[in-house]
């Protein structure tokens, strides 16, 4: 006898409700990476109107699903969806700025991205209770240079925030999925790069094979510098046992500019831009 699972799948109950108080495009949005130690933090928006079907079969919170089910959601959500964005943060702009900084820069870029291939998102849904996609009121040219859009009159969108957005909003849930396929991936590549750290396994987060690493090898330039990384506190770095498990020598160099995909973006076929 099968068992039937009793997960409640994230509905648009929500999206429609702002919907029918006058927004014509709804978008959700959800973050991954805020706690990792390594790598960009990135933000998923997943946009819905009125014209928006019922979200693909098995979608629910990215964090319930297994990495092959989360790869095999993508190509459907990215047709479900009016349009779609991932706009990330890397680590030097998280030391620099902070991290809830980050958030919003990572995820007004994915705004950004959208608004040049579907129009202004009128509101957003952020899973959890606080708000940090509006701007704080701060100077205005320190809120421009922050702003990916280099504009001050790009309308401001509304945000709503809900707990557990992520599993009752199929906007939000579709987000979460986006987000961590493509952060999942940039740390598979930057894995290569950085062998020793097996952030093809751990994604940057603080996992036993990552904390040894950082003990034998230093910080690498994708590595969070403003985080507390007590694991390097005392410990004198010792040399790679061989070539084949240390790091590149720009490992434990100084910081280096390094490229990073600051967004993915699509409406209907998706495009990717690249900034240096």
């Amino acid at each position: 006898m099968s068992v039937r699972s009793t997960r409640r799948s994230p509905t648009l109950r929500s999206e429609r409700a702002l919907i029918g108080e006058g927004a014509l495009l709804v978008g959700g949005m959800d973050e991954v990476g805020r706690g990792a130690l390594a790598g960009p933090v990135s933000v998923g928006l997943v946009v819905v109107d009125a014209g928006t079907r019922t979200a693909p079969r098995g979608l629910t919170d990215s964090k319930l699903l297994s990495p092959s089910a989360r790869e095999d959601m993508v190509d459907p959500l990215r047709r479900w969806a009016v349009a779609w964005a991932v706009g990330h943060a890397g680590p030097a702009e998280i030391d620099a700025h902070g991290i809830v900084a980050a958030l919003r820069l990572a995820g007004r870029r994915a705004l950004a991205q959208v608004r040049r291939t579907a129009g202004d998102v009128d509101v957003v849904l952020l899973d959890g209770s606080h708000d940090w996609l509006s701007r704080p009121h701060a100077d205005l040219f320190e809120a421009a240079e922050m702003d990916p859009s280099r504009t001050l009159d790009a309308p401001e969108p509304g945000v709503r925030t809900l707990v557990k957005a992520d599993l009752q909003c199929s906007s939000v849930a579709a987000a979460s999925v986006l987000a961590k396929v493509e952060r999942d991936g940039l740390l598979r590549r930057l894995a290569a790069q950085y062998p020793a750290f097996a952030w093809e396994q751990n994604k940057g987060y603080s996992a036993p094979a990552h904390l040894e690493a950082l003990r034998r090898h230093g910080a690498t330039p994708q590595h969070r510098r403003s985080w507390n990384l007590r694991v390097l506190d005392d410990t004198t770095v010792a040399a790679p046992a061989s070539t084949a498990d240390a790091p590149p020598a720009a490992a434990v160099a100084e910081p280096a500019v390094v490229t990073l995909d600051e967004v993915s973006v699509g409406s209907g076929v998706p495009l990717r831009s690249r900034v240096g």
